[in-house]
């Protein structure tokens, strides 16, 4: 299954509405999607979050930070992340 690398921002109102629950909250809405959080770390800097995700396809990758970006007021930007192996042999075959 395709991972994909989410960076979280928090708006002011999402900071204050962050909770265990809201976490769980989103964790389903991943595995609703057909997918699921590898890893999830709280940042310092300008990012506030990063999800190791892994999803179905990059379409439920967009159904996925639209959501949470609906959800809990956070600003998404998700990324695919390519195995390097897998990496290798796409810049070979070109």
């Amino acid at each position: 299954m395709p991972t994909f690398l989410m960076f979280g921002k928090y708006s002011a109102q999402a900071i204050k509405e962050a909770s265990p629950e809201r976490t769980q909250a989103a964790e389903a809405l991943i595995k609703k999607l057909g997918g699921e959080i590898k890893a999830a770390y709280a940042l310092l800097g300008e990012t506030d979050l990063l999800a190791v995700v892994e999803l179905p396809s990059i379409e439920a990758a967009v159904q996925a930070s639209v959501a949470l970006g609906k959800m809990t007021g956070i600003a998404f930007t998700t990324c695919p992340a390519i195995p390097m192996a897998e990496f290798d042999k796409i810049i070979a075959a070109g």
